[in-house]
C-alpha cells in the first residue's frame, strides 16, 4: 500500500507496535482499573467539587426544559442573547471590561493568538504553557520564542533578541501546579512593549477572594492585556472564556476568530450551568479555604516521603516519575490502595520525565487526606523506588488540560 493511505497506515502500525505493545504491554497508558463507590479520584479538575452541585442541576433541568434555541454562530447573537449576558457576568467577576465566550478553553487561547501574533510579532511562551497555545502560534503564523519555565530574565533576554510580541504564562500551571510569578513578567512585559497573556484555566474560582483569579487577585488586571480560561476547571462547564480591557475586541474576535466565526454558541443549558456555577463559585470562600488547607498539609508530607513535586506549590500535585512503564506501575499500585491519579505521558511530557498528576478537590475529608498519603508511602516502598525519587530535578516541559 503507498500513497498517503499506505503513510497513514505505517503511522497507526508503529504507534501499535512501538508503544501500545512495546511501552505499554498492549495496555491503554491512560486507563488503569475502574475505580469503586470508595475510591479517592483525583483526576478530575472539579477543584471546588461543585460539579454536581443542586445549585447546578436544577438550573440545568430548568434549561432543558424549555430549550428551544437554534444553534448559531456568535457574531450571530444579540446583546440581550443569555450567551451575551453571560460574558458580561465573568469579565465583571475577573475585574475586566470585556470578555468573549468560546466553546472550549483550546479555542480560547488557539483564537486568541491568532487574532493579536502574526508573521511579524512573535509569540514568546513559557516551556509549562497549554498546547493549545502553540495551535494558535501556528494558526496565525507567527515566530514562536520559547523561554524558560518561570523565568523573567530568561524572558527578557528573548526579547532583547527577537523584539516586542505576545508574551503568554500561565498563572497556575497544569502540569506540575507552579505558580506564575506574575508582577515580575507584567514588568518585564511592558519594559519591552509587548502583550501580556495570561491563561488562569487553574485559577480562576481557586485564587482571589471570590475566586476572580490571580491577576485580579494580585491587582494586575489593568496591566494584563488579556486572559483566557478554560470553563471545565473550579468552574465545571464546557466553555472557554477572553476577558480584556477594549469592549471592542470582542466584536473583533467574534468576526475574526476562526473559533469564534465557525463554531456554533453554547447551548442554553451549557450558558445555565455556566451562570449557576459562577453564582456558587462567587460565594463558595470556605471551599476554596478548604482547598487552600489540604494543599498545604499535603505538599510538604508527600516531599517528606521523597517525591520529586516538580516545583509546584498549587492543588495540582505532579508525582514526577521516569518513562511511561514507570508512570503506569505508579499508577497501578496506588490504584491497589483505591487512590486514582492521572497519568501523563508523551506528547503532554518528555519521554523520560512523566508524571502522574493528582487533582485536590475540597470534597476531600480529613480520612482521605489521611489515606492517600499512607498509600504514597506504602507504595513507594513496594515499588522500590526510595532510592531514586528525591533526586530527581523538575521537568523540562509540560502541558496538560
Amino acid at each position: 500500500m503507498g500513497g498517503a493511505r499506505g503513510l497513514l497506515q505505517r503511522r497507526i502500525d508503529s504507534f501499535h507496535r512501538d508503544r501500545v505493545t512495546a511501552t505499554w504491554a498492549g495496555r491503554r497508558a491512560l486507563q488503569g482499573r475502574a475505580p469503586g463507590p470508595s475510591s479517592i479520584i483525583l483526576t478530575r479538575n472539579d477543584y471546588l467539587a461543585i460539579s454536581g452541585h443542586p445549585h447546578i442541576v436544577e438550573a440545568i433541568e430548568r434549561s432543558l426544559g424549555r430549550e428551544t434555541a437554534p444553534l448559531m454562530a456568535a457574531p450571530f447573537l444579540r446583546d440581550d442573547h443569555p450567551q451575551t449576558l453571560l460574558e458580561g457576568a465573568f469579565a465583571r467577576h475577573l475585574k475586566a471590561a470585556a470578555g468573549v465566550l468560546c466553546q472550549s478553553g483550546w479555542m480560547a487561547n488557539a483564537g486568541l493568538i491568532q487574532v493579536i501574533a502574526g508573521p511579524d510579532v512573535p509569540v514568546y511562551l513559557d516551556q509549562r504553557a497549554h498546547a493549545s497555545l502553540r495551535t494558535g502560534v501556528q494558526l496565525a503564523g507567527a515566530p514562536l520564542k520559547i523561554f524558560r519555565h518561570n523565568d523573567p530574565a530568561h524572558l527578557a533576554a528573548r526579547l532583547e533578541r527577537h523584539g516586542p510580541g505576545v508574551v503568554v504564562v500561565d498563572s497556575v500551571y497544569s502540569s506540575h501546579g507552579s505558580r506564575c510569578p506574575l508582577r515580575a513578567f507584567v514588568e518585564v512585559a511592558e519594559e519591552h512593549d509587548s502583550l501580556l497573556v495570561v491563561d488562569e484555566s487553574h485559577s480562576v474560582g481557586t485564587h482571589g477572594l471570590r475566586g476572580e483569579g490571580l491577576v485580579a487577585a494580585e491587582g494586575l488586571q489593568e496591566r494584563v492585556a488579556f486572559r483566557t480560561v478554560s470553563l471545565s476547571k473550579a468552574v465545571p462547564g464546557r466553555a472557554g472564556l477572553v476577558v480584556c480591557d477594549d469592549p471592542g475586541f470582542v466584536d473583533y474576535f467574534k468576526y475574526e476568530a476562526g473559533p469564534a466565526v465557525f463554531s456554533s454558541a453554547l447551548l442554553p443549558h451549557d450558558t445555565a450551568l455556566l451562570a449557576a456555577a459562577l453564582d456558587l463559585v462567587r460565594r463558595e470562600e470556605g471551599r476554596r479555604t478548604r482547598l487552600r488547607e489540604l494543599t498545604a498539609w499535603l505538599r510538604p508530607e508527600l516531599t517528606a516521603l521523597g517525591y520529586e513535586l516538580g516545583g509546584g506549590t498549587e492543588q495540582i500535585i505532579a508525582l514526577e516519575v521516569g518513562r511511561e512503564a514507570d508512570v503506569m506501575l505508579l499508577r497501578d499500585l496506588l490504584e491497589r490502595h483505591d487512590v486514582f491519579g492521572a497519568v501523563f505521558v508523551p506528547p503532554a511530557t518528555s519521554v523520560t520525565r512523566t508524571l502522574l498528576r493528582l487533582s485536590l478537590h475540597a470534597g476531600l475529608t480529613d480520612a482521605q487526606a489521611e489515606q492517600i498519603l499512607h498509600a504514597c508511602a506504602v507504595v513507594r516502598d513496594e515499588a522500590g523506588m526510595a532510592g531514586w525519587l528525591s533526586t530527581r530535578r523538575p521537568a523540562a516541559s509540560g502541558q496538560a488540560t
